[in-house]
């Protein structure tokens, strides 16, 4: 249960950072976003560190790094696509992906499922589908680009999670703060090589920052659910991220929440719910 609570906690934060993350790409060069979110999630994990404790073992540092690098172009690949849309079609694309691959990998390691699970974890997926599609989502034809950027956006997330996953269970938040520093390097790396790219507009500072330390949030909450409980159903769970984001708009920024939608939030409470039993 606790293993559950953390993970849709994990979910909500990733959905918020989303949200915002969007936003922002839409102000201004999709890198200048990024430049902003990744530093600030590296200090939030900095100041994780003396509360949670950090193990900076080999391993720690390996599969820190590996996430790093996923988690990098997890950042410019989805705030991309949320960007250039259609976003009715493009993000249950990106959210599928980001959970079938955990959950494959959890599968093939060894993890089994009680019975409400193996019922849990399709309707699960079946919400997350239905939360992340608009209205209309078959009317609205996404280029090939966007297509490959949400399939891309959704492996990316889904080794960062995985990468984190294999990471030593007693090495605290070692592996987040690795990963953060890993991508926050290349991303101001790459921001130094392409400023002249990147365009005059100015960065959403606020709003990118917050997206960032809402991410390393989503994060921790992650990779201490996978620590207790199974990979495979945290995975699918976090998945769910899209229901924060569609609540977030509804709250914001007023917009309707459409039947589909309805129908997959009430689809991932029965999910949820059986997901607890196992």
């Amino acid at each position: 249960m606790i293993a559950l609570l953390l993970a849709l906690g994990s979910s909500l934060a990733y959905g918020c950072a989303d949200f915002l993350g969007g936003v922002g790409a839409r102000k201004a060069h999709v890198l200048r976003t990024v430049m902003i979110a990744a530093p600030a999630s590296l200090v939030v994990e900095l100041l994780l560190w003396p509360l949670l404790g950090a193990s900076f073992s080999t391993a720690a540092i390996g599969w820190g790094a590996a996430s790093g690098v996923a988690s990098t172009a997890a950042f410019v690949l989805l705030y991309r696509t949320l960007a250039i849309g259609p976003m009715n079609v493009l993000s249950p694309v990106t959210a599928l992906v980001s959970a079938v691959l955990p959950v494959g990998a959890g599968l093939l390691q060894g993890e089994h499922l009680a019975a409400a699970g193996l019922v849990g974890l399709p309707l699960a997926l079946a919400a997350v589908v239905l939360v992340s599609a608009g209205p209309g989502a078959g009317s609205a034809r996404p280029s090939r680009t966007a297509l490959l950027l949400a399939l891309g956006a959704g492996a990316a997330i889904a080794l960062q999670l995985i990468f984190l996953h294999q990471a030593p269970s007693d090495s605290g938040v070692a592996p987040l703060i690795v990963g953060r520093a890993v991508s926050s390097a290349i991303t101001l790396t790459a921001a130094a090589l392409l400023h002249r790219r990147l365009g005059p507009e100015r960065p959403a500072y606020a709003i990118s920052a917050t997206a960032g330390a809402l991410d390393s949030v989503a994060n921790l909450l992650f990779l201490l659910a996978a620590r207790s409980g199974n990979l495979a159903v945290v995975a699918v769970v976090v998945a769910l991220y899209p229901a924060g984001t569609v609540l977030l708009a509804r709250g914001v920024l007023a917009e309707r929440i459409h039947r589909g939608q309805l129908l997959g939030l009430g689809t991932a409470a029965v999910a949820v719910s059986l997901l607890a039993l196992t």
